[in-house]
């Protein structure tokens, strides 16, 4: 018996909590109610991703609106992410609770209003305690999504339903930016949280049409508060390091010494306790499973690189090559349309072929699009980002559906919201890593091109003489010729940066392969 095994059978029950049975149980559903709920769930599961990033163009609006500085606005992002990433995984001790539906039908429900509350806000103050509440009811939506769209699918069409649910998942961050500044610009900043209001509300009629009286059992778990507030300590504070490390200049900033040794710290508490709790708030248990583990690994690494290039390159052309938010959104819009179009036929496929195989598919075609754009430079054109990014986006289509099948196969179906849960969690994580990680990188590799450019500019280079005199010869003053060499250089410095960082995502896009190929494989 390996140690882990061992761990996670001390302290076991004395025996099973009395079931609370639901009047029906959750079954697969055919026909049009199967349609409804399908279309319903997707679109929860839209609408809540879609809010990651809808409101992260409105930034500076909403700061100078509500009186703020742009600094503070970021704040707004941060009190959404961090209730988020503490309410993920605890996803499956609710639905264990109080049942999968009814959490999803309250979470729906709860950030409906709190979307509308958020439009309403008089003040910044008010905003941040609305959008933390929106965050933290919003975590089951995704979870559940998931684990619901596998219970009411059929099993010979479960991986139509990832499909499904993959397209949403990755389609609406792409998506978020575009619609944000949209609505921003031409409409105002609090339509950005009123569009939830009349979706969520069809999504709760249909549930309520076709899923009423529809559950899982649930028992009557008792509440393990040490493992909460181990957990909020974890996530939060990691959240909080990541969200405020690039403002703060990272580990130079005591704040940020403070939260990563509260981090480090309970993480090993929150292990050490969960692993040992008859009924724990996070089932660590199911790393256990290899295949669970290994599956995991792969979604968080592989989506947290793919999700640093879908922010960093449009950051780039904005700051280095001249474009609009809007043309920046035009050019990186292909990485949602593949997606969309793709995605629906690995679910018809992926029953007749490894899922392995088709995961490598998507991570050959990420590391080939990261090859390519290791190569570009500043003449680059619109149509060569957007084809790279409609390579990235038809990859996309390959990746999540066969990891997630092959991570959780085998699971009963009352651990699907926790395995979800923990996964979503940890692939969160991943993306809020990215996030703050790659543009601290792009900027520090482009500080190092920027000096070893600017060490070979001396009034002793020909080439730079000629440089000059070219630019003087067109009107510009001493002065301005150098700032005008000064800004090519910081654009060269920056598009090497790029490359710099596409060259690792290389890298880390075939580690990632590697790890795909640690995951059993067992046909049906």
């Amino acid at each position: 018996m390996t140690l882990l095994s061992r761990w996670t059978h001390r302290r076991a029950p004395a025996g099973p909590a009395a079931p609370d049975e639901p009047k029906r149980p959750l079954e697969p559903m055919s026909g049009v109610p199967l349609i409804f709920v399908a279309i319903a769930i997707s679109v929860a599961n839209f609408m809540q991703t879609l809010d990651l990033t809808i409101a992260n163009v409105a930034v500076p609006t909403i700061a100078g609106d509500l009186g703020v500085a742009p600094d503070m606005g970021t704040w707004m992002l941060t009190s959404f992410a961090t209730p988020l990433a503490i309410t993920l995984p605890l996803t499956g001790w609710l639905a264990q609770r109080f049942g999968q539906v009814r959490l999803f039908r309250v979470s729906v429900a709860l950030f409906v209003l709190t979307s509308i509350l958020c439009g309403l806000a008089p003040n910044f103050e008010s905003l941040l305690i609305f959008r933390a509440v929106q965050g933290a009811v919003s975590g089951p939506i995704t979870a559940l999504s998931q684990a619901l769209l596998v219970a009411v699918f059929p099993a010979a069409r479960r991986n139509v339903a990832l499909s499904v649910w993959q397209t949403t998942t990755f389609v609406a961050p792409v998506l978020g930016p575009i619609a944000g500044g949209w609505i921003t610009d031409n409409l105002s900043w609090p339509c950005i949280f009123y569009v939830n209001a009349p979706t969520g509300v069809i999504v709760m009629l249909i549930l309520g049409r076709f899923l009423r009286g529809r559950d899982n059992p649930t028992r009557r778990l008792p509440v393990d508060v040490v493992g909460l507030v181990l957990l909020a300590a974890t996530f939060g504070s990691l959240q909080l390091l990541l969200d405020r490390g690039q403002n703060l200049d990272w580990f130079s900033a005591t704040p940020i010494r403070v939260l990563a040794v509260i981090a480090a710290v309970a993480f090993v508490a929150l292990i050490l306790w969960e692993l040992t709790d008859a009924h724990p708030i996070v089932d660590l248990r199911l790393f256990a499973r290899r295949d669970f583990t290994a599956g995991t690994i792969a979604v968080t690494v592989g989506f947290a690189v793919y999700y640093g290039a879908l922010v960093l390159v449009p950051l780039w052309l904005q700051t280095q090559q001249g474009y609009t938010a809007t043309w920046a959104g035009v050019a990186t819009a292909p990485l949602g349309l593949a997606g969309i179009v793709i995605a629906p036929l690995i679910g018809r496929i992926q029953g007749k072929v490894d899922p392995r195989k088709l995961a490598t598919v998507a991570l050959l075609g990420w590391g080939t699009a990261s090859f390519w754009r290791a190569g570009f430079n500043t003449d680059v054109t619109l149509g060569d980002i957007a084809a790279n990014s409609l390579l990235m986006g038809a990859a996309t289509a390959f990746f999540i559906t066969p990891l997630v099948s092959l991570s959780i196969a085998g699971l009963p179906r009352e651990r699907l919201p926790a395995a979800s849960g923990l996964q979503n969690a940890l692939r969160r994580l991943g993306t809020s890593i990215a996030t703050s990680v790659a543009p601290t990188y792009f900027e520090r590799r482009a500080r190092a091109h920027n000096t070893w450019l600017v060490d070979r500019i001396t009034p002793f280079n020909p080439a730079t003489a000629d440089w000059l005199n070219t630019l003087e010869r067109r009107g510009m003053s001493a002065q301005a010729a150098l700032e005008s060499v000064n800004r090519s250089v910081d654009i060269q410095a920056h598009m090497l940066a790029l490359n710099d960082f596409s060259f690792a995502c290389l890298l880390l896009f075939g580690a990632t392969l590697a790890t795909v190929w640690m995951i059993r494989y067992r046909r049906s």
